[in-house]
């Protein structure tokens, strides 16, 4: 008999432990499934969908649940990208006159491009109602679009380069024009969804 109470307890201890932990090691909500479903649902239609989603839902960021932040995220995603490529454009070594020309061109429009997204995040974290949100949105399209006209100009410029430093260009900033032009488009979407997320002025 007095060898059996001890075990008892133990086992009662352990059942005790053992069901406290149920609780306190038990699955939490998903809270990132509303921020994967407007990702997704937002993307579809953006001019680049796969890589919209596949870029929105692996940013690490900020938490994404309205349209805005959806946005933020993407103009981020945009500058990041944009400053790789204007740290690799830095980078290259090049040789001949024609190159050095197109190269440091290039490297001028993706500052452009740098100067206008960082000018379109800053105000897209103070969106307002009525008529000063039109103004913003005015504003924030003209921005994203130059950005984006910078990066396809900066293409451009190797037009008559041939070789690997044109293909390698290419492929960087071509990174950078497709991620800014859904950043345009979910831009553009802020407008039909702007009473859901829109700050008081």
């Amino acid at each position: 008999m007095t060898t059996k109470m001890p075990l008892c307890k133990t086992l009662l201890l352990a059942l005790i432990l053992l069901h406290l932990s149920h609780f306190t090691t038990g699955k939490k909500p998903n809270t990132s499934s509303s921020s994967t479903d407007l990702v997704r649902t937002s993307c579809v239609h953006a001019s680049y969908p796969t890589i919209c989603i596949r870029t929105l839902s692996s940013y690490s960021g900020s938490a994404i649940n309205t349209p805005q932040d959806l946005a933020q995220a993407a103009v981020k995603v945009s500058l990041s990208r944009a400053q790789k490529a204007s740290d690799f454009l830095s980078a290259l070594k090049v040789q001949s006159k024609r190159e050095k020309g197109a190269l440091s061109d290039c490297v001028e429009q993706m500052a452009d491009s740098m100067d206008e997204l960082s000018k379109t995040l800053s105000e897209l974290k103070h969106l307002s109602k009525g008529n000063a949100f039109k103004w913003q949105m005015s504003n924030l399209e003209t921005w994203v679009s130059a950005a984006l006209t910078n990066e396809d100009t900066c293409i451009d410029g190797f037009k008559e380069i041939d070789g690997k430093l044109r293909s390698d260009v290419k492929r960087k900033i071509t990174n950078v024009a497709r991620v800014t032009s859904n950043a345009l488009y979910l831009i553009n979407r802020l407008d039909n969804s702007r009473n859901k997320f829109a700050t008081h002025p």
